[in-house]
């Protein structure tokens, strides 16, 4: 990636702070620790864990279960590293077999529904049976210790158990999400060599039958998938090779009633996860039981404040890393209770979520800004319909929230009680690396301050600090335990990471800090826009748009322009009861004009009904980009629509 700026300008300034309500920050898991500690503010807190980095986190991993003990907390040989060498655990251990003996196993592990309404209810001791059983299927079929086994499922229970399954053998699952097309299937399949893909016959999303194990079928040609296991979850005629595919029924039913769970080294590959690159192949993100298990488990404790009564409800997909982290692993580690729903979030109206959040109790929600700015597009009236008194604490997940949405999120979601846990992290992080806490005072747009243990900064091109206000490049100075140990089977594309900016790992985002440290993250560096000398954030000239009543959500690029280097193109999205006119376009451009500045205001504006996006929610920029100038758009195997 090519460094072209010193640092970015910045545009948006924000200056409301809301503070935690007392009795949330003093009940808090984080005020307990510090406390503990004997630290009287978590400044003071956070110092320390920089200062004893390998205390901090040998700490927390020893509230886990480990087969052996570790010798050495961490091994660092930039830009590889280790953490807990020679010890032996298995995630799956912490998140299940720990909490059988204990009140735990008897607790909701997850109320599921499906779109259609049909609900489900397992508690941690059915899920743990479930899972002993489709391990031993999966060791009857021929998966052992270090096999790749690709799960392409909704969201299901099943997609639950088939990662635990998997992980208790010590293979290595790689969930591919299950809107993808058999080509982009094909390309994870082929990467990761596959030993065995396990599917859906087909699933309702939004109304509509999607049928998958001919997509299976077509995707494992010349492959090296031997087995192919299959859930009946849409009740349709699906053709079953004999010697090779199995219903996921039949096999549970047979399989015996107890696994051992197989302990691993705590670097061994506990999955593959693939993240799209802008134009090659999709990258295998690599991660590992051992320290991915702590910061995972460390990071659900103390940013989501997980407490023994609460009902929490990450609304991500186990496809994506969000899914895995928090839907998956870190909650079942922490004993929580989770809902897991399987269909459209506006579906079959837009009061769909919050009848959710009513119906169970919900009081935790950790969801993604285009989730809240679709949302928004409604109105108020449809959360207000709805009894969300239950939720005390919310979250937001995949890009930088506006402040705008923050305010929607916070005032008419919330009731202006929940504090918003905004939270920066990758695919590649594995956990939450910059984040609030519920004791963090709040300011609406910033993800805030690092985590415990997590040494963050503002840098230019050269790895040198910027002053606070300015902005540059966002990059983590010390390794972490759930970082990424590799790109699967593509080192060099791993060591880009750490080599850009020599010394340091950076991941392609623009930021600034602020005079209290609190970090405002500008988009990718990719977004960046030059007009008239001024490099300028995406994210903020898109924030300063979407203030305006009219605009639930844009989309800017830059287009070279002979004067200014770059001109200003603005994507719109509009409120319902609003339509697009030169007019509004006129009118827009002023308030952008008025409310950040004449340097920001977009030159076009074209209104648009929706804009491309992944499926975990990420607006693609560079592809509007690439259709506007004419210029190939490449790899777009995560691409919505």
């Amino acid at each position: 990636m090519a460094l072209e700026f010193e640092h970015t300008d910045r545009v948006l300034a924000e200056t409301r702070v809301f503070h935690p309500r007392r009795e949330v920050a003093e009940g808090a898991n984080i005020t307990a620790y510090m406390r503990q500690k004997g630290f009287r503010s978590w400044d003071e807190l956070y110092r320390w864990t920089i200062q004893h980095l390998e205390e901090f986190w040998e700490e927390q991993a020893k509230e886990l279960y480990w087969h052996r003990p570790w010798t050495k907390v961490r091994e660092w040989n930039p830009p590889y590293v280790k953490w807990f060498l020679d010890a032996q655990c298995n995630i799956v251990y912490n998140a299940l077999d720990r909490h059988m003996g204990t009140p735990v196993q008897d607790k909701v592990a997850f109320y599921w529904e499906a779109e259609d309404g049909a609900t489900r209810t397992v508690s941690y001791r059915e899920l743990y049976a479930e899972v002993n059983r489709f391990a031993n299927a999966l060791k009857s079929l021929g998966i052992t210790k270090g096999d790749r086994v690709v799960i392409y499922l909704p969201r299901i229970i099943e997609q639950v158990v088939a990662m635990l399954a998997v992980a208790r053998i010590g293979a290595v699952h790689s969930v591919v999400f299950s809107a993808f097309t058999a080509r982009a299937l094909a390309q994870r399949i082929e990467d990761a060599q596959a030993k065995a893909v396990i599917c859906a016959d087909g699933y309702q999303y939004a109304g509509k039958l999607v049928e998958k194990k001919a997509e299976v079928d077509e995707a494992i040609k010349g492959t090296t998938v031997e087995k192919v296991i299959v859930v009946r979850r849409a009740g349709i005629d699906v053709p079953m090779q004999e010697g090779r595919d199995y219903w996921y029924h039949q096999l549970v039913a047979a399989a015996g009633p107890y696994c051992p769970c197989e302990p691993v080294s705590s670097e061994d590959m506990l999955f593959t996860l693939y993240t799209s690159g802008t134009t090659g192949k999709p990258k295998g993100v690599v991660h590992v039981h051992g320290g991915y298990m702590v910061q995972v488990y460390a990071t659900t404790k103390f940013t989501f404040d997980i407490q023994p009564t609460d009902v929490y409800w990450c609304t991500a997909d186990p496809g994506w890393v969000t899914g895995h982290s928090y839907i998956v692993y870190g909650p079942l580690m922490c004993g929580a209770t989770s809902v897991f729903y399987d269909g459209a979030p506006a579906y079959p109206d837009p009061g769909r979520l919050w009848s959710i959040v009513e119906k169970y109790g919900v009081t935790i929600m950790y969801t993604a800004p285009t989730a809240i700015r679709g949302l928004m597009r409604y109105g108020d009236e449809w959360p207000k319909k709805y009894d969300l008194s239950s939720l005390r604490l919310l979250g937001s997940v995949g890009e930088p929230i506006n402040p705008e949405a923050w305010m929607w999120y916070y005032t008419v979601v919330g009731g202006e009680r929940c504090p918003i846990m905004d939270t920066w992290w990758q695919t590649e992080t594995g956990a939450h690396l910059i984040t609030p806490n519920p004791a963090t005072p709040l300011k609406p747009g910033s993800a805030t301050r690092p985590f415990l243990g997590i040494e963050a900064d503002v840098v230019d091109k050269n790895g040198q600090p910027v002053p606070a206000g300015k902005g540059g490049y966002l990059v983590i100075r010390q390794p972490w335990p759930s970082m990424m140990r590799t790109i699967f089977q593509d080192p060099g594309r791993y060591e880009a990471y750490w080599n850009t900016i020599p010394g340091v790992y950076f991941a392609g985002d623009s930021a600034y800090k602020d005079e209290d440290g609190y970090f405002w993250i500008q988009g990718r560096v990719d977004d960046v826009i030059t007009k008239a000398g001024h490099r300028l954030g995406s994210m903020e000239i898109e924030s300063a748009l979407v203030e305006h009543d009219a605009v639930v959500e844009a989309a800017v690029i830059g287009k070279p322009h002979p004067v200014t280097g770059e001109s200003i193109k603005a994507f719109v999205i509009l409120a319902k009861g609003y339509e697009g006119s030169q007019e509004l376009a006129s009118e827009l451009k002023q308030f952008v004009r008025k409310n950040v500045g004449p340097i920001s205001v977009p030159d076009e504006i074209e209104f648009v009904e929706k804009l491309p996006k992944t499926r975990s929610g990420k607006i693609m920029r560079r592809l509007l980009r690439a259709q506007e100038l004419g210029e190939p758009i490449g790899d777009t195997s995560t691409l919505e629509d």
